[in-house]
Order: C-alpha cells, then sequence, then structure tokens
C-alpha cells in the first residue's frame, strides 16, 4: 500500500527499531529513549516506533540539517552533538532509560554516562567506525544492560518472533502511524 521508493527502504530498518526497542529493550511508556544517529534510516525509525510506543524521545544528530529530519521524525527533543556537551545535557534532563546507539565512537563513550539505574543499552552498529568498548564498573554500578542487535539473526532464530515483527511494522505502517 505503499509507494514503491517507500518500500523499497522500509523492512530493514523498521524490523530492526521495532525488534529492538519491543523485543530486546521491552521500552515502557513513560520512559526516555536516547536515539543516536537519528538522522539515519535507523535513527528516524527508532525516533517513529520510540514514539509510537509512549516513549519520550530525545535525538541526537550531528549538524542543523540532520537535527532538522530528527525533528520531523517526531523526536520530543532534539540534540545537535557539534553544538552541544551531551553529557552534561542529559544528566540536566535525568538521564535516560533506553540507548539505541547506531553509531558508536565518542557519542557512546558520553551517552553511557547518563543512562538511569536498570537502562538498557542498544548496540546497533559503529557508523562513527569506532567500535567502542564498554567498562564494566559502569553497567556495575549503574545496573543497565547492554544488549546486541541483530535482527535478520533474530528472524533466523525464531522464524516465528521475526514473523511477528514484520507484521507488527507492517500494521503501524498501514495505520499511518509510521512515516517511511
Amino acid at each position: 500500500t505503499m509507494p514503491d521508493n517507500d518500500a523499497a527502504g522500509f523492512f530493514i530498518p523498521y524490523a530492526t527499531s521495532e525488534m529492538a526497542l519491543n523485543y530486546r529493550a521491552k521500552l515502557q511508556s513513560g520512559e526516555t529513549l536516547l536515539v543516536l544517529g537519528a538522522a539515519s534510516s535507523v535513527g528516524i525509525t527508532a525516533i517513529q516506533i520510540g514514539k509510537v510506543m509512549g516513549a519520550f524521545v530525545i535525538a541526537v544528530a550531528r549538524g542543523e540539517k540532520k537535527c532538522k529530519i530528527a525533528e520531523r521524525s517526531g523526536a520530543d527533543l532534539v540534540v545537535d552533538s557539534l553544538k552541544t556537551d551531551l553529557k552534561s545535557y542529559l544528566k540536566k534532563k535525568g538521564g535516560v532509560d533506553v540507548i539505541y546507539d547506531p553509531v558508536g565512537g565518542d557519542v557512546f563513550d558520553e551517552s553511557i554516562r547518563c543512562i538511569n539505574w536498570g537502562g538498557r543499552l542498544l548496540i546497533i552498529g559503529f557508523t562513527s567506525g569506532r567500535i567502542p568498548t564498554v567498562p564494566v564498573n559502569y553497567p556495575l554500578i549503574k545496573g543497565f544492560s547492554v544488549i546486541g542487535v541483530r535482527a535478520g539473526e533474530f528472524g533466523r532464530k525464531d522464524p516465528l518472533k521475526g514473523k511477528e515483527n514484520n507484521e507488527i511494522i507492517m500494521e503501524l505502517a498501514e495505520s499511518g502511524k509510521l512515516s517511511p
């Protein structure tokens, strides 16, 4: 039911974000979701699905053009990482419950310092080019979980859940709640 251009880029990013936020992070309504790389395909889909799930979404992007994309995608707050000390800003906002990270690198290092007790850190990818490491004292002291996300593998390991995941995103798209 969607135009070919939208359909061509629909399944991989939306399936990744739905699986990450719903099945892996178990994002709850009212929680704060931090989306890094918010102007990327998976970032945009994470913003949209996070909003559908009732989260308060903070989007992080680099530069004015990318910040406008994140804003149009429905984020509650947009932070330009080129102009803002992310760690200080997020701490002032009360921290975050779930971090959705397709970027890695320096923005990863800053964001894990702001995760709340019992939070979930979703590892989506490393577009910055640097695969970060988590000092193990952080998850210990802050009680957060580090969760790897591989949507394709999720569907291969559990075909019924993979099918269910795809059905969820199709229903959301058909109801107008997602905007590819």
